[in-house]
């Protein structure tokens, strides 16, 4: 930790009118209950951006796929799920869109998003 961390750390402890150990213990304790924001939480922007663009390679994998049912379909195969595949495969598309965008706004300072 650097003494600017520490400084803000201090200061958190302050503000809750808490000691430093107290305080610690109560922002891991609240940290181990929800794994999955924590990571995000504390994920560095390198690591946000690899991941979208992983997300993004997939995306680009099931639109090769989507082309190949395409083709079963016109040789007159049957595909009893394409509609729900392709609402799930939209609202990962959507939520993939959403996150850059969030993470944008994030780095760009707007608070409004």
């Amino acid at each position: 930790m650097n003494d600017a961390e520490y400084k803000r750390f201090t200061d958190a402890a302050a503000q809750c009118q808490m000691s430093n150990a107290a305080f610690l213990s109560y922002a891991v304790d609240k940290a181990t209950r929800d794994l999955t924001r924590t990571a995000a939480e504390i994920a560095t922007e390198r690591e946000v951006i690899s991941e979208l663009f992983a997300a993004r390679r997939h995306l680009g994998r099931v639109h090769g796929l989507f082309n190949q049912v395409a083709k079963a379909l016109n040789s007159g195969a049957d595909a009893p799920h394409l509609d729900a595949t392709a609402q799930a495969v939209l609202s990962a598309a959507r939520r993939v869109e959403d996150a850059t965008d969030a993470l944008l706004a994030h780095r760009d300072g707007d608070t409004a998003s």
